[in-house]
């Protein structure tokens, strides 16, 4: 896409977004909305996670052009932090460095990432690091078995995804990137104890996640790619493993009724997904109708959001 071509759809979208008939709340109302938003840039991914609820339905994705104006319209309604996520985004780097760069020095957005931690590159890091702020890696065990049944990195007792993940935690020090840990905590982990592994790799933050059904992604129906209703835990077995690691600070649980509509997020063609009926209803895509339309139709709970601790410091420190 040319230059020109991007500007003359910049200047449509932007004037549609600014219009009356789609700008019917208080800028700030909004904004408070919008402060945080996940982008899953594409659905394709190298791993084969039992439980995984962004499933790869297609290969889809967005070309550069249209995503900048995404997150320009973004930055426009006031978000301040962007995650990047998939799908495994790092299949496409060249695509991920350079809206991780554009959102920072163009949109001034906090920029994160979540990745499997199998892709990336020193070169990468080398590249596009400086424009980063947190990169979160998927940590279910550090057992290798444990992974390989689950479904990350392989399916063997060399399963190799903790020292993959170990690396990128040495990348991110040093690069100064903020190291961040996701759980999805189920019914082959949930008995597991991390807290030396934990300790010492240190995170910032660490999300323990409830593994979470969504009909139409892993819940075992004829379009779903996905059954992980063997995967499923009850809140108490939840509540047991959140214990055992209530000593490590850093840790911020989310059973299924925190997490399930507390997440603003955008789908590779730039739609929100509404999960607030156990599945995913996109919305029309925000370069279609702008960002205050499409969030009507996101089902997103802001107020649940605010409570989970959804904005905290998410920037980096940088040295001038």
């Amino acid at each position: 896409m040319s230059v020109v071509v991007q500007k003359k759809i910049l200047i449509a979208v932007m004037s549609l977004a600014s219009t009356s008939a789609y700008s019917t709340s208080p800028p700030s109302l909004v904004a408070k909305r919008v402060k945080s938003v996940n982008y899953f840039i594409s659905r394709e991914c190298n791993y084969k996670c039992k439980f995984c609820f962004h499933t790869q339905k297609n290969t889809n994705k967005l070309g550069l052009g249209k995503a900048k104006l995404g997150l320009q319209l973004l930055q426009h309604s006031g978000t301040e932090k962007i995650n990047f996520a998939g799908g495994e985004p790092f299949l496409n780097p060249q695509l991920l460095g350079e809206l991780c760069k554009y959102a920072h020095e163009e949109c001034s957005m906090a920029v994160s990432i979540i990745s499997n931690g199998s892709l990336i590159k020193p070169d990468w890091m080398n590249r596009y690091g400086e424009y980063v702020d947190i990169l979160g890696v998927s940590v279910d065990s550090f057992d290798p078995a444990t992974n390989a049944a689950i479904g990350r990195g392989g399916d063997t007792d060399k399963n190799q995804h903790v020292s993959r993940m170990l690396r990128v935690r040495e990348l991110c020090s040093d690069h100064g990137i903020l190291f961040k840990m996701n759980t999805v905590v189920c019914s082959l982990n949930h008995e597991e104890d991390m807290n030396e592994h934990v300790s010492r790799l240190d995170p910032y933050r660490w999300k323990a996640f409830q593994c979470l059904i969504l009909k139409g992604e892993n819940a075992g129906g004829p379009n779903d790619i996905n059954d992980a209703r063997t995967l499923q835990i009850s809140k108490g077995q939840f509540d047991a493993f959140i214990d055992r690691h209530s000593g490590q600070s850093m840790l911020i649980p989310e059973p299924n009724n925190v997490m399930q509509n507390s997440y603003l997020m955008l789908d590779e063609e730039l739609r929100f997904l509404d999960c607030s009926k156990n599945g995913k209803v996109p919305s029309q895509s925000i370069l279609e109708v702008g960002v205050e339309q499409a969030l009507s139709q996101a089902g997103f709970d802001d107020l649940m959001f605010h409570r989970r601790g959804g904005v905290f410091d998410w920037s980096r420190e940088r040295s001038n």
